[in-house]
């Protein structure tokens, strides 16, 4: 069973005439001649203000009554004695108060405030006209923890403050336990599927949703698993790499690559991509079965070093070897290329990141060196990431090495998303010394133990392109 360990950064509340927000009742009384006279429950309104949620009871005599809460502090229990009610159920529109309920008991009134998250709350009197009323304050902020299994704690944390609500999940992992490694929709990167799915096909203990991706399933981003880079980037972007101990790497990484066929090199525009115009693109075995090419290209199959045939596109792609797919300029360029001729593939993408046999590649940065590090500018991302809050996907590390996969939800009642900064401070507040940017929103997911922890904002889970995964040692 996983420990439950509850913070709340609001204050104890504060019980002003008489009452408690604890779980032991407080027994209040009244002269006995107003315990005698009528006491009536005539109506129930509701008021919100900036810093607390009001609910009034308007009595025709004020009643003896006992107040506490329940469900760790996220319901409010209160009893009129003696009273009855003539007063009809409010309509509620709080963000901290869900509903009130007013029945009849035999020993006189019930009502019950259901709220967000447990909250302060205050209880007041007033004698002319006579009223009782509860306000609770409006901020929260909950963490709560569990552990799914050895070596991994899992953290919730619902908050709300003057931003709106937000919830998130943070799973940290204990690499001496567990290792991260990426995978592949459908274990090709031709492909696409929900995180859930590569969590199950690679019998995962986690999984987050990691690179960007095209509507193909082809990495947007350096990809670098086993030692293959299989997916490349067009600009310098963040970076997180593994070594073979779990040991983690950030950074930017860019990437160039140049093939030369015979006596003629030219460039690499990408790896496990679609082939642009008057472009060279490498197709390995992660990519697909084929390489799903047009026939205004022309194909020069790979093995040991040498050209061992020639295709016209869509070619099928050998385990023990290469594709070159060219197209336009490039074809131009190996017009003279044959069968027999010798094959060289030279990639560059700093010595740091060709040692590692892993590397995922996203950003921007988040967090580097234990404070708020946000790269977005000098990579230079797109507004659709840069700008406002959304549902996000992050990966950090603590001081001692262990993993933090983190999610965020957003566009949603229950909660607001982050900008890159608010989500920076969210993995600090988690232990992150570095932590990197992934893939967000309708993408963002976090599977563990096979359950779907979060709620995208797709109403369900996108399928993506890729996750990182947590696997037994």
């Amino acid at each position: 069973m996983g420990k439950t360990v509850l913070h709340l950064v609001l204050a104890l509340a504060l019980i002003l005439g008489a009452g408690s927000a604890t779980a032991a009742p407080v027994q209040t009384s009244v002269p006995q001649t107003q315990q005698m006279a009528a006491k009536t429950l005539t109506g129930v309104r509701f008021g919100v203000s900036d810093e607390y949620e009001r609910v009034v009871f308007d009595l025709t005599t004020l009643p003896a009554y006992e107040i506490y809460t329940e469900n760790d502090g996220q319901t409010i229990v209160m009893f009129l004695s003696g009273a009855h009610s003539r007063a009809v159920q409010p309509k509620i529109s709080g963000s901290m108060v869900e509903n009130v309920h007013v029945s009849t008991v035999p020993q006189g009134i019930k009502v019950v405030l259901n709220l967000a998250a447990p909250a302060a709350y205050e209880v007041k009197t007033l004698a002319n006209p006579t009223r009782l009323f509860i306000d609770v304050q409006k901020e929260y902020e909950r963490i709560t923890e569990e552990e799914p299994a050895p070596g991994l704690k899992l953290s919730t944390l619902r908050r709300l403050d003057e931003r709106g609500r937000l919830t998130g999940w943070v799973l940290e992992a204990d690499p001496a336990r567990y290792r991260a490694v990426p995978v592949l929709a459908k274990g090709v990167v031709a492909g696409r599927a929900t995180v859930s799915a590569m969590s199950d096909m690679a019998r995962a203990v986690a999984a987050v949703n990691a690179s960007y991706f095209a509507p193909s399933g082809d990495i947007l981003g350096l990809l670098k698993m086993d030692g293959t880079v299989v997916g490349t980037t067009y600009f310098r972007r963040s970076a997180v790499g593994f070594d073979d101990a779990g040991k983690t790497f950030f950074g930017p990484v860019d990437y160039s690559g140049t093939v030369t066929l015979g006596r003629v090199r030219f460039p690499v525009g990408g790896v496990d991509a679609e082939r642009g115009a008057d472009s060279l693109v490498i197709y390995n075995h992660y990519y697909s079965a084929t390489t799903h090419t047009n026939e205004y290209g022309q194909e020069y199959i790979i093995k040991g070093g040498r050209v061992a045939s020639v295709s016209a596109s869509n070619t099928a792609i050998p385990r023990d070897g290469l594709v070159i797919s060219v197209h336009g300029k490039a074809r131009d360029a190996f017009a003279q290329v044959k069968v027999g001729d010798s094959a060289r593939v030279d990639e560059q993408m700093g010595a740091l990141w060709e040692t590692l046999p892993t590397v995922i590649g996203a950003g921007p940065m988040l967090v580097k060196d234990g404070r708020v590090h946000v790269t977005a500018a000098e990579e230079e991302f797109p507004s659709d990431i840069t700008v406002g809050r959304a549902p996000r996907t992050a990966f950090g590390v603590t001081a001692d090495g262990r993993y933090l996969l983190a999610v965020v939800d957003g566009r949603q009642s229950h909660s607001i998303g982050c900008t890159l900064q608010e989500m920076a401070e969210f993995m600090l507040q988690f232990g992150a010394v570095d932590a990197i940017n992934f893939d967000g929103g309708g993408s963002s997911a976090l599977v563990v133990g096979g359950k779907l922890e979060n709620s995208p904002s797709d109403g369900a889970e996108r399928a993506v392109g890729s996750a990182l995964a947590l696997l037994p040692r």
